[in-house]
């Protein structure tokens, strides 16, 4: 979606963003376009499409992996979250399988462990990476509006 069709646009736009779990870690793309560095894979929704199905083909397309969702993982809104324009994303726990490969807009896609993540993680991505551990730490889904503005 270009910018300047973004530009008259009053409230956010939906997107996805997908934890892809893989080889003891996760799954982040780089970034070919700005804001550069890593992200989580995901994208903006279609018209007509819905949350998962969304998920499922932005996985598809940056990755080269078929997912299944296993769960949500919650909800981020913050308009300072991506510095393009407002979103709003709806965010999945998912497994993949296939050949990973970068595509689409993404120019590679690697497995990192939590332990040994990239430094420079774009949007809000770090906080909904530390949201992930801290469920997997104590299996509590996070709280809605927590760290938001």
């Amino acid at each position: 979606m270009a910018a300047r069709q973004r530009q008259g646009q009053r409230n956010p736009y939906p997107t996805v963003d997908i934890v892809i779990e893989r080889g003891g870690g996760i799954v982040l793309v780089e970034r070919r376009n700005p804001p550069c560095g890593w992200a989580l894979p995901g994208g903006f929704m279609e018209t007509g499409e819905t949350a998962e199905r969304a998920a499922v083909r932005e996985a598809a397309e940056e990755t080269g992996l078929a997912v299944t969702l296993v769960r949500l993982l919650g909800v981020y809104s913050d308009p300072a979250r991506d510095p393009r324009c407002h979103t709003m994303s709806v965010v999945y726990v998912a497994a993949g399988e296939g050949e990973l490969r970068g595509g689409d807009d993404a120019l590679r896609a690697a497995v990192f462990p939590l332990d040994a993540l990239p430094p420079d993680i774009v949007f809000d991505h770090p906080r909904i990476i530390r949201d992930y551990v801290d469920f997997l730490r104590t299996g509590e889904l996070p709280r809605p509006g927590r760290g938001g503005r």
